[in-house]
């Protein structure tokens, strides 16, 4: 499944968080996530991370591990020519 997760600090960057959020990542390969994009951004979000993962378990262990540092918005994306205008087949 693909997902976009959409992510702002809740205090100042530091060194520390950095180190905290690159250890998440790691954890976070192993329990079956994959990282397709992390991007630095401006406006309301500091970031937006492109990712797949399993199922949504996976997405939300991923957001509620950084729930200390971050608010995180999580959508589910789906390729565009999965969705048809006539609705479900």
């Amino acid at each position: 499944m693909l997902f976009i997760a959409l992510a702002k600090f809740k205090q100042k960057l530091t060194d520390e968080i950095v180190a905290e959020n690159l250890k998440d990542i790691e954890t976070d390969t192993e329990g079956g996530v994959r990282y397709l994009g992390i991007y630095w951004t401006l406006g309301r979000y500091d970031t937006v991370v492109l990712f797949e993962a399993p199922d949504e378990k996976a997405a939300m262990e991923m957001a509620l591990r950084r729930l200390d540092r971050m608010e995180i918005e999580t959508l589910v994306a789906l390729p565009a020519d999965a969705a048809s205008p006539k609705g479900p087949a």
